[in-house]
């Protein structure tokens, strides 16, 4: 339930430097004829808008606002709250949240306890409310817009398919069954947790896969007539040439879901059976985790600080697509973004809009590569640089000369290992001298499936596995003391696959002497290793393996994104 106020609202606006002295008298005079809402009076004289309103009320109350402005709708949330019980109590649901049983509902008044208790009443016990602000207006819109719409995919697929629409109402763009069609399936994918949505024409048929938890799975399989007016209607929310259908096209849709917004970032690509369009989801709520969320062990999270306390030098981030690299970035430059801190970035697009950091999206049509990019940021007085990524030897330079001025680079490189990426840059042709010294550390990471917890099976361990977890067999300790590690087995909370989430596993390098005096002499991988674990470097495979022994993933797992065979040389 929603505090009462703390500050009057005329207080409050002024205190923010929105209205003057004179506008709150005009309005309290006004309020006093004609008894409305001192905050609907100021809307409409113009002094405020709406969203400066819900903005300055959703603080002082300490509760979460949302616009409901280009909203997807849910169709499971509509069908929790009846359309008269939405207009009695001026409430709409956003989203229904399967997983923790709750019910996101936009409320012109989160305080009105009478309302809230009346849905809870109405609602399937057990299921809680999460109110938002939200203006009045823009849920009497919302109730007119989307009550009596089919919103289900199959039922807007049936609805296509005949012909018959029961909506009686205003023939405006949403009342098309294409884009509701789009819209649902993007809700769908949200909600499922997809990273990728991937809709591709075959011959006789159009295939759409979500890639969830880093693997792909068929979700439908419609018609190929669908597809062309499917395919216009992505263009255009992509803000792509409808007419274009020969050539690649990128875009970005930006839509509202659960109260917050998400980007998608989408790609057309033309094939022989017509153009494949791929939208990769970039939610900004999971996009940034805290540091400490990022699931290190304790020493190693104590090393990664260290290393980031370093004032100048270059940090790396390695690892194939889709390993995380750039969450890990993210949490970063969010754990040192201060007032006190200029941090800029060069990125190839900016995926998460961060606040107080100023990102550059690089554009080689208008020659501005990542190399051109640093020496523009240079002028820019900043104390933490971002590279997108290191392509070049031109790239690895300027960011080199820059850690070598003072500056703190972070960049991401394509390499299997941390230790893989020092012959990588030495291969690009990045001088050794150059690379000794000004190195911070390196660190590289992987994604594995997260085990469901509802469904895991524990089992004891045998011998190639003892050996695969690093515990001898003919160790007389690790033989007498059984080890519990778990499968996947697969139940209705996790689509039946066994795993639910991901989790990264990580290996942090922190360059020293020893290293650096490898490095300047062009040392061999095998020495570097070796000098590496010496000062107590553990490797991706004992980071996954640890997170086996926690129950939290399985050695099948662990192996299918790093190589398990040196484990039982």
């Amino acid at each position: 339930m929603a505090e009462p106020l703390k500050l009057p609202i005329g207080k409050l606006l002024i205190d923010k430097g929105v209205i003057s002295e004179d506008q709150l008298r005009i309005a309290l005079i006004e309020q006093r004829r004609e008894r409305e809402p001192l905050g609907k009076l100021l809307v409409g004289m113009g002094f405020v808008t709406e969203a400066t309103i819900r903005e300055a009320l959703s603080e002082n109350l300490n509760t979460q606002s949302a616009d409901l402005n280009s909203l997807v709708v849910d169709a499971i949330a509509l069908k929790l709250i009846p359309k008269d019980v939405a207009k009695r109590y001026s409430v709409f649901p956003i989203v229904y949240e399967r997983d923790r049983d709750n019910l996101v509902l936009a409320m012109s008044n989160t305080s009105n306890i009478v309302a809230l208790d009346q849905i809870h009443a109405m609602l399937v016990k057990g299921i809680t409310i999460t109110p938002l602000l939200v203006n009045d207006s823009d849920i009497a819109r919302a109730i007119d817009q989307y009550y009596g719409f089919e919103l289900s995919i199959d039922g807007i697929l049936q609805e296509i398919e005949t012909g018959d629409s029961n909506y009686q109402g205003t023939s405006d763009e949403y009342s098309h069954p294409m884009v509701r069609l789009i819209d649902a399936l993007l809700a769908d994918a949200v909600q499922n947790g997809a990273s990728d949505v991937h809709f591709e024409p075959e011959q006789s048929f159009l295939r759409i896969r979500y890639r969830i938890d880093g693997i792909l799975r068929q979700i439908r399989s419609l018609h190929k007539s669908y597809w062309p007016a499917m395919a216009v209607r992505l263009k255009v929310i992509s803000n792509m040439n409808i007419a274009e259908t020969r050539a690649p096209q990128d875009g970005r849709i930006a839509i509202k879901f659960s109260g917050r917004q998400i980007d998608f970032r989408a790609s057309a690509q033309p094939t022989t059976h017509g153009e494949n369009f791929v939208l990769r989801v970039l939610d900004r709520q999971k996009g940034i985790v805290p540091l400490d969320g990022l699931g290190l062990a304790e020493h190693e999270l104590d090393v990664l600080k260290l290393m980031i306390a370093r004032p100048d030098g270059l940090i790396l981030v390695t690892g194939p697509t889709g390993s995380g690299k750039t969450t890990t970035l993210y949490s970063i430059l969010n754990h040192i973004n201060t007032e006190g801190v200029n941090i800029m970035t060069l990125e190839d697009p900016v995926e998460y809009p961060m606040n107080m950091i100023r990102q550059t999206s690089v554009n080689e049509s208008a020659k501005l590569g990542f190399a051109d990019g640093i020496r523009s940021i240079l002028r820019q007085d900043p104390d933490v640089i971002l590279v997108g990524e290191i392509r070049d030897k031109e790239t690895a330079d300027m960011a080199l000369a820059a850690a070598m001025t003072g500056h703190q680079v972070y960049s991401t490189l394509h390499t299997n290992s941390a230790v893989g990426a020092i012959p990588r840059l030495l291969d690009i042709g990045v001088i050794a001298d150059v690379l000794a010294g000004n190195i911070i550390g390196i660190i590289a990471q992987r994604l594995v499936r997260r085990l469901c917890m509802h469904c895991r099976e524990g089992f004891e361990a045998d011998d190639l596995e003892r050996r695969l977890l690093g515990l001898e067999s003919g160790d007389a300790l690790a033989t007498r003391s059984p080890v519990t590690i778990y499968r996947a087995v697969g139940c209705e909370r996790c689509a039946h696959q066994g795993y639910k989430g991901r989790v990264a596993i990580m290996e942090l390098l922190k360059m020293n002497a020893e290293l650096d005096e490898l490095v300047a002499r062009r040392a061999a991988v095998r020495e570097l290793r070796a000098a590496a674990h010496a000062a107590g470097f553990r490797s991706l495979v004992d980071d996954g393996m640890r997170r086996v022994l926690q129950g939290v993933t399985t050695i099948d797992e662990i192996s299918r994104v790093v190589d398990l065979t040196d484990r039982l040389a």
